[in-house]
């Protein structure tokens, strides 16, 4: 593993143990070079992914950039992280069990606003923002009129 300070190709694990939630394994290390210290997870990949955008392009499914998005989502909202990295864990898990190794942007879409849903409603609201592209405020009023008791526009 590659040093992220120096660059250095040659790292020491110093510690090693199961992520709170057991998905992955997280590895405390050392670079002999530096001296810097870093942190490290290792997570299983059913597959690979590719995400077939609206365009018809395709890219390599990133599961940083949909963590960012739902954390961007959930900026100052009183849900703990841990809820947070199981929902990431819980549609990374969907999306590769599918059996699909091709996913389009829409359903990974659909798939975080019902895990948003279902964790907190106004990360639901910001992000459908977004992925409906609103315009107006009345598109927030119409798309919150529908809340009533059904996540689904």
């Amino acid at each position: 593993m590659r040093c992220p300070f120096c660059g250095n190709e040659e790292t020491q694990v110093k510690d090693s143990r199961p992520s709170e939630d057991g998905s992955a394994i997280r590895r405390r290390r050392h670079c002999p070079a530096c001296g810097a210290r870093f942190t490290t997870f290792e997570r299983v990949q059913l597959r690979e992914l590719t995400v077939v955008k609206k365009t018809g392009r395709r890219v390599p499914f990133d599961r940083d950039k949909l963590a960012r998005s739902i954390n961007i989502a959930l900026r100052k909202r009183p849900v703990e992280p841990e809820r947070v990295e199981r929902l990431i864990n819980g549609l990374v898990r969907r999306l590769e069990s599918m059996g699909e190794s091709d996913v389009s942007s829409d359903l990974v879409g659909e798939l975080v606003m019902e895990g948003l849903a279902g964790l907190d409603q106004v990360a639901y609201v910001r992000f459908a923002s977004v992925y409906k592209n609103f315009r107006e405020a009345k598109d927030f009023e119409e798309f919150i009129g529908n809340l009533d008791g059904d996540p689904e526009d």
